[in-house]
């Protein structure tokens, strides 16, 4: 009991001790402030890298002892280089040509960078002697080896034929490590596709089939942390074809499948399709009389006109591409026109599309015109239409009103037609004229204005007459 009262008041000022150093230390480490840009630094080979530390004290101190060291796990850290801010600097033996400290800011330099400085560095930093725990910091350092210029090597170097072989491109370089590659199609990059395939780390490209869409410009582009450099462009050997083989001239006029010349001049024709190699073989023919003969070989073909005895003969043109082994045919006709004016205008007129829609248009709109005249000019047929269709429970109603009024609103200026037939004029006098003049068989020939005029007077007399 009497030791528990003994040790208390010594527990006691043990925490309280114990407190003020933590408070002590802590007031002091949160002092010192101890900065590095970055915790893995790259290098290049032979050349010299500087580690950049920055520190700074809020505190007043006596003195302020730098060290480095390096660690190559996973061996134990070595003493690399000490000093005494304001003192002299102590280099370890070894690497005392090797690295370089210059205070106050603590900075390393390593001079002539080489694959065995590679590693981790680590920087402590004490203030007066014991009075703190170091400060510390640790920073990685690669060495890396930059790359040459790639090159390319093809296979197969002479060629391949569409869609019968492979084309396999490899990219090397002769220095460089940590080496990444990129493909490259006029300047464009290479996905692994339908047609490419990679490697796992990207240096060989293939070509699986082989397409003349494959046809391009490659190159490769080869880069590491430190530089990056692209190789010369290369062009694959791809042969194809005969594609899209066609017929020209230069003084013939061509629609379709018909080439038209002047009679008395030259037929002059030549051949020409895609194709790698580009000069393939060709060769003309002339089909007539169900029967073909050879006429030439070679891409142009010239016929004098004394030869071209039918006004329409066809030529064919053949390609063939000894390398693909494919070949292709088309034909064309030729029809000779005769000279002068007159039937180059009747030439130009049947085989031009752009004349024949003119015309077409032309002769439609003149058609319509002159329909829309007819039918301005010949109102006589509309009238005579109304007169015969006219209800007979018009004209009664007409009765109640004298003819002459009636005859008022029909007054107008008309065309004077003349009524061949009796039967004509008996269905419009039907009920003016009496039953004794038709009986007498007299003719009643006149024109509209006399149907109008008399069928009052005749209206009248037969009402005074009763």
């Amino acid at each position: 009991m009497r030791q528990d009262a003994f040790m208390e008041p010594f527990s006691t000022t043990f925490c309280d001790l114990q407190c003020k150093i933590c408070v002590l230390l802590l007031g002091i480490c949160s002092a010192l402030k101890l900065t590095v840009p970055s915790h893995t630094i790259r290098g290049i080979k032979g050349q010299s890298l500087t580690l950049p530390v920055d520190y700074n004290f809020n505190i007043t101190v006596s003195n302020i002892q730098i060290i480095w060291l390096f660690e190559k796990p996973p061996t134990t850290p070595i003493f690399l280089i000490g000093c005494l801010v304001n003192h002299s600097v102590v280099p370890d033996l070894e690497y005392r040509h090797k690295i370089a400290l210059k205070p106050p800011n603590a900075s390393l330099q390593i001079r002539s960078l080489n694959f065995s400085d590679e590693g981790n560095y680590i920087i402590k930093i004490n203030i007066d002697g014991n009075r703190t725990i170091p400060a510390s910091a640790k920073v990685q350092v690669t060495v890396d080896v930059p790359v040459t210029k790639p090159v390319i090597y093809i296979e197969p170097f002479a060629g391949v034929v569409e869609n019968s072989g492979n084309i396999t491109l490899n990219c090397t370089v002769e220095e460089g490590t940590r080496v990444a590659y990129q493909w490259l199609k006029n300047g464009n990059p290479i996905e692994a596709g339908t047609i490419y395939s990679l490697s796992a780390n990207n240096s060989t490209l293939r070509i699986v089939p082989v397409v003349k869409e494959a046809i391009g410009n490659y190159s490769c582009l080869a880069e590491n942390p430190v530089s990056a450099m692209e190789s010369d462009v290369i062009v694959p050997t791809i042969y194809y074809g005969p594609y899209g083989l066609t017929i020209n001239s230069d003084n013939g006029q061509k629609l379709g499948d018909y080439f038209t010349f002047n009679k008395g001049e030259a037929v002059q024709l030549y051949c020409s399709a895609d194709s790698n190699p580009p000069n393939i073989f060709y060769s003309w023919t002339q089909r007539a009389d169900n029967s073909t003969r050879l006429i030439k070989y070679g891409r142009s073909l010239e016929v004098v006109s004394e030869k071209v005895t039918q006004k329409t003969e066809e030529y064919r043109c053949r390609a063939l591409n000894n390398k693909t082994g494919k070949w292709k045919e088309t034909h064309i006709f030729v029809i000779m026109m005769p000279k002068g004016l007159e039937q180059l205008a009747q030439r130009e007129k049947y085989l031009s599309p752009l004349g024949i829609i003119c015309g077409i248009s032309l002769f439609l709109i003149v058609s319509m015109f002159l329909l829309a005249l007819w039918k301005r000019f010949q109102p006589h047929k509309v009238l005579q239409q109304k007169l015969q269709t006219r209800p007979e429970a018009d004209y009664r109603k007409a009765q109640t009103i004298s003819g002459h009024e009636n005859a008022l609103d029909d007054f107008g200026i008309y065309e004077f037609v003349a009524f061949p037939d009796a039967a004509g004029i008996s269905r419009v006098s039907s009920w003016s004229v009496s039953v004794s003049d038709a009986a007498q068989g007299q003719d009643f020939n006149g024109t509209v204005y006399e149907v109008i005029r008399h069928i009052p007077e005749q209206y009248q007399e037969r009402q005074e007459g009763t």
